[in-house]
């Protein structure tokens, strides 16, 4: 294999006093940069074939958009349209009606630009193997739920969700048209990182979960597949769902 490479190497200088014990007297590094060299045509050879079957893969154009799709907050239309992928995947994979969907702001990893979207561009949005999970939670849990996102300063959530933050509460919650019920039951669809606590969401962590080993990728791709199989461009607004309120 014809390839140059420097190596790092740390060399370590001892000395010995005039004490019986050894002694560390000074502790030093050399650095040495490591620099593209030749390549290994045998090595290329092998994974080529891999190579071209995964851009092949990657680069497979499945959706349009006109305009380009970024995530922020507390809304935002590339949220937004992950939310109510969220919600309305969850209720065809697990055929009952939901709620409403939720996704960790820190969860979006990249956005959707204007033009062709790849299955490339949904890996990079979504590079976790998250799972889509439901959960059936009591009104108060939701609360708890709610008032977490609006801590954080608003995630996405799917159509029939608004609510306002005030001082970094939740007020005004709305769930399908109607304020909030804490005595009631909810039908909630999540990763199953935040069902199971992550993101500081501890309120869903006890919580019985319902999973058909779904990802949450999978999702996406088959949603955004829909827009391109009706004929229409991926498109998704600010709808004023989490609002700032003074």
């Amino acid at each position: 294999m014809n390839r140059t490479v420097f190596s790092y190497i740390a060399a370590i200088l001892f000395t010995v006093s005039c004490s019986p014990s050894r002694q560390e007297a000074s502790l030093t590094y050399t650095d040495y940069k490591i620099e593209k060299g030749a390549t290994d045509s045998g090595m290329q050879r092998f994974l080529q074939p891999y190579a071209a079957s995964m851009s092949a893969t990657m680069d497979k154009v499945i959706a349009f958009s006109n305009n380009s799709l970024t995530a922020k907050q507390p809304e935002s239309a590339l949220g937004n349209l992950m939310a109510d992928c969220m919600q309305q995947m969850a209720e065809k994979k697990f055929g009952k009606k939901v709620d409403a969907g939720f996704i960790n702001q820190g969860g979006i990893r990249s956005y959707l630009p204007k033009g062709n979207i790849t299955v490339g561009k949904i890996f990079e949005i979504m590079p976790f193997d998250n799972l889509v999970v439901l959960q059936d939670v009591k009104g108060t849990v939701l609360r708890q739920f709610i008032d977490r996102i609006a801590l954080d300063g608003g995630w996405p959530v799917s159509a029939g969700i608004r609510f306002g933050i005030k001082d970094k509460k939740a007020v005004e919650v709305m769930v399908g048209g109607k304020p909030l019920d804490e005595n009631a039951i909810y039908v909630i669809a999540n990763s199953d990182y935040v069902a199971n606590g992550g993101d500081n969401c501890d309120m869903l962590r006890n919580i019985p979960k319902q999973n058909r080993g779904y990802l949450l990728r999978d999702a996406i791709i088959e949603y955004v597949t829909e827009f391109t199989r009706q004929g229409k461009p991926v498109d998704a607004k600010i709808e004023n769902r989490v609002s700032y309120v003074n």
